[in-house]
């Protein structure tokens, strides 16, 4: 563990160690494909001095109901699902479970654990899916087992969950991902237009 993972006497980590995940920015092209970045997540450890590392899992599996909703698809209906265990340093700081239409993920040859520079947004858009539009819910939810056995924490635990969508200019839904964020190790910004 770095000196951005200690934590203080009192217990809670200060903010200058928190992960910042700007929403405003992170999904720019420039940005997901800055420098040897592998996207935004990459892009966000570095710049608090960590060593950014992802375990991927990709398979194909059935779609949530909440998921289905979104994608357009019944229930049930098989995705490409890439499941990631998210890592700054030795900490696991974030869970992310992304579900892909599979004419898509075909297209975008993306059923392989490292997608290349830019991330899967990228290589959707050179497949033809670009996504023009990304919405995020943040809801709050208490962990299951699995997940509190993953981060190091009591099931049912609150832990903040962000639904991300990403639709192309048609308004297809081409990505749904589950984010659910280690306790204490994140500082969620947003840039809201005035006009």
């Amino acid at each position: 563990m770095t000196a951005h993972h200690h934590q203080t006497k009192n217990g809670f980590i200060t903010v200058s160690d928190k992960i910042v995940r700007d929403s405003s920015t992170r999904y720019l092209r420039a940005r997901r494909e800055e420098g040897a970045s592998r996207g935004a997540f990459d892009t966000e450890i570095r710049k608090l001095g960590g060593v950014p590392r992802v375990e991927t899992t990709v398979e194909r599996d059935v779609t949530p109901e909440a998921v289905a909703a979104v994608l357009g698809v019944e229930t049930g209906t098989e995705a490409a699902t890439r499941k990631r265990r998210m890592f700054s340093d030795d900490r696991l700081v974030q869970l992310a479970d992304s579900y892909i239409p599979l004419d898509v993920a075909e297209a975008a040859g993306i059923e392989q654990p490292d997608p290349g520079k830019g991330g899967i947004i990228s290589r959707m858009a050179e497949a033809g899916f670009e996504q023009t539009e990304v919405t995020e819910e943040i809801q709050q939810h208490p962990a299951t087992e699995a997940e509190a056995s993953a981060l190091g924490i009591e099931a049912g635990t609150l832990l903040i969950r962000i639904i991300h969508v990403g639709r192309t200019s048609t308004g297809r839904a081409v990505e749904v991902t589950v984010h659910t964020l280690a306790p204490d190790a994140w500082v969620l910004r947003y840039s809201v237009p005035t006009s």
